[in-house]
């Protein structure tokens, strides 16, 4: 084999070694937000599962001062401000883009919309890097948390039992009177 055609072979070999290294990680899992207030539980969607979504599955103040299970309060859409923020997607249909998926974030906390980009640092981190405008940018890293102990949905507190007396048995209460 010619020196030339062994040099194309391994460029060729080089090349494809890269685009498989630069594909994006898989997002999957339960992600603990830098901030410890939320935990977003990310899953493959999109056409043949090939992009990432994600939904807040848990929050560390789950109700409003009332005791009210917390709302998507400051969105832009009045319709939508009665939507409960567990439950709610934040990312939707993130594409892979180089070692990163990439598209948009809703942030509930001020009803905006950022760009994102999502991408697996390790096994247990998650780096998040949201950008307004794509110059005010800012990232935080999301730990990876299990799939326990998410709130599925805030139920209120059934009311306890209250313990009846004891009925009396017949000669009791003959005897009684």
């Amino acid at each position: 084999m010619r020196l030339s055609a062994r040099l194309g072979l391994a460029a060729s070999a080089l090349l494809i070694s890269t685009a498989a290294n630069a594909a994006p990680k898989d997002l999957s899992g339960t992600w603990l937000t830098g901030d410890g207030r939320a935990k977003i539980r990310i899953d493959r969607c999109g056409p043949s599962g090939a992009n990432a979504c994600g939904k807040v599955v848990w929050l560390k103040t789950p109700t409003d001062d009332a005791g009210a299970p917390r709302t998507d309060a400051k969105n832009p859409d009045p319709k939508k401000r009665a939507r409960p923020i567990i439950g709610l997607t934040l990312l939707d249909n993130l594409k892979p883009d180089d070692a990163a998926f990439a598209g948009e974030i809703y942030n509930a906390d001020e009803g905006k919309i950022y760009q994102v980009s999502l991408e697996r640092e390790s096994e247990a981190e998650l780096n998040v890097q949201g950008c307004m405008l794509k110059v005010l940018c800012g990232s935080q890293t999301w730990t990876r948390v299990p799939d326990v102990n998410q709130q599925a949905a805030i139920q209120p507190e059934a009311p306890k039992p209250v313990a009846k007396p004891a009925a009396k048995p017949a000669a009791a209460k003959a005897a009684a009177e």
